[in-house]
């Protein structure tokens, strides 16, 4: 094993295809590397609150990965009473679903699946993910090793979390960790939108994918000083390129289904063009396997890891120094970015 050495991780959404986001953290951890700080957004975000609370038990990194291969996905595909009634005709359960609470499925067991996990390993909320970080550009208040992605839909927004709490009205260090991920990953008309009470109103909060699938920027600096440690993202897909085969619209399901892919790549390609992006982006690519495929099988679910392991691993040989450090940018302090947190009036 190399020097151990420390860098910030950001993992993008992909639905189940996450078991590949596990399989490249593995090699990475194989190679020595810790990480600092975790961003992500959908699966990305589950597989990234459970590694920061492996990080926080002081669990070897080993079962990470076995606990995510334990995940019963089918069993997300959960139903309210009323819906299971018509168990016997699901289109129809799903329909009454999206007509009446926005989602097919609540998405109950999904929340309780995280925080039995986190649970177990002494993570609830984001309090117990604070950590004293000096040199940070981040305020003080902001200093945690987990951050995520939701869309604020009722305000047309990035949101995150635990950083975008406070200008709502909610101390992260009570939030539930499990909550967050649970609206980072609530796919549109798959699982019901998570709901948050605020000065402005009740958010309605849905899949980080859709406006901030791969937040690579995160963790970057705005201070004009160098990064203390670098950033690695881990992707799982990219945008389509120009001689793409077409995909022809030819219902009103596969319009919605496009729309939706249209809205998530269109928001991505300025980060997946940046060469800077590029430089310290592995790309995992699993075959096969779409991102709503909930009934895995034992095959897909290994597939799905060696894939990310195998990027990884490619990763590091390619790039023995590791990742490249942003460049400082002394006008960086001048601007604050768009999907940062507002202020509380």
């Amino acid at each position: 094993m190399e020097q151990t050495r420390a860098i910030d991780l950001v993992l993008e959404g992909g639905g189940v295809k996450g078991i590949a986001l596990v399989g490249a953290a593995t090699a990475l951890a194989e190679n020595g590397y810790t990480f600092a700080r975790i961003g992500g957004s959908s699966a990305g975000a589950m597989v990234g609150a459970v590694m920061a609370a492996m990080q926080h038990a002081g669990e070897p990194f080993s079962r990470v990965d076995e606990i995510m291969r334990t995940i019963d996905y089918s069993a997300f595909l959960d139903r309210r009473k009323r819906g299971a009634m018509l168990g016997w005709w699901p289109r129809a359960a799903d329909a009454w679903g999206v007509l009446f609470h926005l989602g097919a499925h609540p998405g109950r067991h999904m929340e309780q699946w995280v925080r039995g996990v986190l649970g177990d390993l002494g993570v609830r909320t984001f309090g117990d993910l604070y950590f004293d970080d000096p040199g940070s550009a981040l305020p003080q208040g902001q200093s945690f090793r987990l951050v995520v992605t939701a869309s604020d839909l009722s305000r047309q927004r990035a949101m995150f979390l635990p950083w975008d709490l406070p200008a709502h009205g909610h101390d992260p260090n009570e939030y539930s960790v499990a909550r967050a991920v649970r609206a980072s990953a609530a796919i549109p008309f798959l699982f019901e939108p998570v709901r948050l009470k605020s000065q402005y109103g009740t958010l309605t909060l849905a899949d980080g994918s859709l406006l901030r699938s791969y937040p690579i920027e995160l963790f970057d600096r705005h201070d004009g000083k160098p990064s203390r440690w670098p950033t690695l993202g881990v992707r799982l897909s990219s945008p389509a390129g120009e001689r793409a085969k077409a995909k022809p619209v030819t219902s009103p399901l596969s319009l919605l289904t496009n729309l939706i892919f249209t809205t998530v790549d269109s928001t991505q390609v300025r980060h997946v063009s940046d060469p800077a992006a590029i430089d310290r982006s592995i790309f995992a690519k699993p075959r096969g396997v779409r991102w709503t495929d909930f009934d895995l099988t034992p095959e897909q679910r290994a597939s799905l890891f060696d894939a990310g392991h195998s990027a990884a691993t490619a990763w590091v040989r390619k790039h023995p120094a590791g990742p490249p450090a942003p460049e400082p940018d002394p006008d960086r302090d001048l601007v604050v970015p768009a999907w940062r947190p507002e202020p509380m009036e």
